[in-house]
């Protein structure tokens, strides 16, 4: 069968007869255009990479949690040692950097929607970091259990139109189940052995990153003095690499630390001594995110 470039595809005709792969769906319940005026594209239609040159990096939000007014979830002892870190790393990152902590659950959506509703004409992109306890699809406030997609639905391009075509990132620190892994053993290898004045349509859920702590339907572990796995990892990375690599490539130099220098020390508790994790990425990003050196003067803090 033949195949068909990138560029080559661009010029393809559309297929007025697409309709949806399970009951029809496609055509009848099909969203309408976004209302109102058009915006213009953030970046070239076919650009590689998002625009960062904007003023200013953006805003991020991290809802930090360690105590919690729900009787089976206990202290989670290291995680301000997280949010620390992460707010210093986003802060060298430009971000202007908005941090809470233990938040009941109508502020953090509060805060989600006062971030949602501000023009993000002159931000590169948005970040949100939640850091608590959580269970499959769940999260924790202080208060109750909330679904982890409600984090994301603010800032979809109906909701959220001037991040439209802009980098929309979550970071979720969080157990997603109670499964271990517990990994097995390999053996060292060795030697021996665009066109101007258009218009086009993107998806609404477009242009999102979400990156998890663990895999659907496993534990997310913590060290108590030094914090999570993952947000050490990902603060290591972005702190050496941050203007170096594109995110996709951070977040997968990310797992390969969490993945090879991290293991459980628990030798009182066989079940959970040396276990091990992988952090679990979903990408719904068009093009590559690098965050460049901002000017002193272009940060938004």
């Amino acid at each position: 069968m033949a195949t068909v470039s990138k560029e080559e595809n661009h010029n393809l005709p559309v297929n007025n007869s697409d309709i949806g792969d399970a009951f029809g769906y496609g055509s009848r319940n099909a969203v309408s255009p976004l209302p109102g005026p058009l915006r213009t594209a953030p970046t070239e239609r076919y650009a590689t990479h998002y625009n960062m040159s904007h003023a200013k990096r953006g805003v991020a939000l991290i809802f930090n949690h360690e105590f919690f007014n729900v009787s089976h979830l206990k202290q989670r002892c290291g995680t301000n040692v997280d949010c620390e870190n992460v707010v210093n790393t986003l802060r060298n990152l430009g971000f202007e950097v908005n941090d809470f902590h233990n938040l009941a659950h109508r502020d953090i959506v509060k805060n989600l929607e006062r971030v949602a509703e501000m023009d993000h004409s002159n931000h590169d992109c948005v970040l949100v970091a939640v850091l608590s306890h959580g269970e499959l699809g769940l999260l924790y406030a202080h208060d109750t259990p909330y679904k982890a997609d409600s984090i994301w639905m603010h800032f979809t391009a109906d909701k959220c139109p001037s991040l439209a075509g802009k980098p929309k990132l979550f970071f979720i620190q969080a157990c997603q189940g109670d499964k271990l892994d517990g990994g097995i053993s390999l053996k060292e290898r060795t030697e021996t052995d665009g066109m101007p004045n258009s218009t086009f349509r993107i998806p609404s859920h477009a242009d999102f990153l979400i990156a998890y702590s663990t895999i659907p339907g496993f534990y997310s572990w913590r060290n108590t003095t030094r914090g999570s796995w993952f947000m050490q990892a990902l603060c290591t990375e972005f702190r050496e690499n941050g203007n170096r690599y594109d995110l996709l490539t951070l977040l997968t130099f990310v797992c390969q630390r969490v993945a090879m220098d991290f293991e459980s020390n628990t030798p009182d508790n066989e079940n959970m001594h040396q276990q091990k994790q992988i952090p679990c990425i979903t990408s719904m990003l068009t093009r590559l995110v690098k965050f460049p050196q901002k000017p002193t003067n272009g940060i938004g803090s």
